[in-house]
């Protein structure tokens, strides 16, 4: 159980082709999509690597943090249709795993080195089997993926990753909360505390990360709480910044706590949370109403489809919004507009 988004309440893009709303009018600096010319900033996409009828291929499956009903839809398929699956039961519920097809080979890595997976591979290419690697929480964060692509390359078989939903985004939506509160914070650290077993790089510090005040969502910290609390301290944080702590996440021994960071350490100590838990810090998660809003939903707010409500926007203006709402924008900057117009929130 490795405690490990669509960002919520974004504009929709209209499928290519559907009629758009009417937009406001346009600034002379704007660019429509249509007269946009991405290879001038961008080079040629990464082409997709597909595989071919009777080619076997290992899918890394992101299978949340471990409600067995979090997994993606697509996840889900891959774990259903797949020869082998190769999962961990020390992280992944075995609920998970329990939709396999009749026949399928069940492989619990908790106790083999990647090394023994390398035969696993070769027959798959072989034989043309489908292997569903599930992995807990996200594959891409802490998922040790990249050492396994690598072997996949080696072998010469196929591979494709799927995302999964991972601890901390699962403790914040069981504590109703926001991890990018407008001009609280906007920046999410995800990190581990340093000096265990893993080896952090140069200047990757919890104190280091706590200097900028944002969210952080801690892993694999959970044992040594004290410095956990001691360098958020140092680095920062004052000893009122609300924390959360998740452990076991969605699982059905969940808990989920609230303390100050004062009381981290001993709130862990008391409920003997050694392994298992994800810790978030920062001013956003505080309990209460919000004194600030999202700009994106203000009636004084413009984008691609809407238009912003006079008085409204003279208060966003004499707020201090930048760039997108002034009347005359700099003909060089019409970054901030570009990105509301793919639903971004600012």
């Amino acid at each position: 159980m490795n405690t490990n988004s669509t960002e919520g309440g974004a504009t929709p893009t209209p499928p290519h082709g559907a009629a758009r709303a009417a937009r406001p009018t346009q600034h002379r600096s704007e660019q429509s999509l249509e007269e946009f010319d991405h290879t001038q900033i961008s080079p040629a996409p990464i082409p997709r690597r597909e595989t071919r009828p009777g080619e076997g291929k290992v899918v890394f499956v992101g299978a949340g943090p471990g409600a067995a009903d979090l997994v993606s839809v697509r996840g889900a398929r891959i774990i259903e249709a797949a020869d082998i699956i190769i999962w961990a039961s020390s992280l992944v519920h075995p609920d998970m795993v329990a939709r396999h097809k009749a026949g399928a080979e069940l492989i619990d890595s908790a106790s083999i080195p990647l090394e023994d997976l390398e035969p696993l591979y070769s027959r798959a290419r072989d034989e043309g089997l489908l292997v569903a690697r599930v992995h807990t929480g996200d594959p891409s964060i802490y998922g040790a993926t990249a050492e396994q692509r690598d072997l996949c390359r080696r072998v010469g078989i196929g591979y494709e990753t799927i995302p999964g939903i991972s601890a901390f985004s699962a403790a914040a939506a069981r504590m109703d909360v926001e991890i990018t509160v407008p001009e609280v914070s906007q920046s999410l650290i995800l990190t581990r505390l340093e000096g265990g077993r893993t080896p952090m790089p140069d200047g990757e510090t919890i104190a280091s990360f706590a200097a900028h005040g944002a969210t952080m969502a801690i892993y694999l910290s959970a044992a040594r709480n004290k410095a956990l609390q001691d360098a958020l301290l140092a680095g920062g944080y004052p000893p009122g910044t609300p924390c959360i702590i998740g452990y076991a996440v969605t699982w059905p021994e969940e808990l989920m706590f609230r303390c100050p960071l004062a009381e981290l350490s001993a709130t862990m100590r008391a409920h003997k949370l050694w392994k298992h838990a994800v810790v978030l810090v920062g001013p956003a998660l505080a309990e209460g109403p919000i004194s600030t809003r999202s700009h994106l939903y203000h009636p004084g707010f413009r984008h691609e489809y809407r238009g912003a409500e006079a008085t409204a926007h003279a208060d966003l203006k004499a707020h201090g919004t930048r760039g997108v709402l002034d009347d005359n924008p700099p003909d060089n900057n019409p970054s901030d507009e570009a990105a509301t117009d793919k639903g971004e929130h600012s």
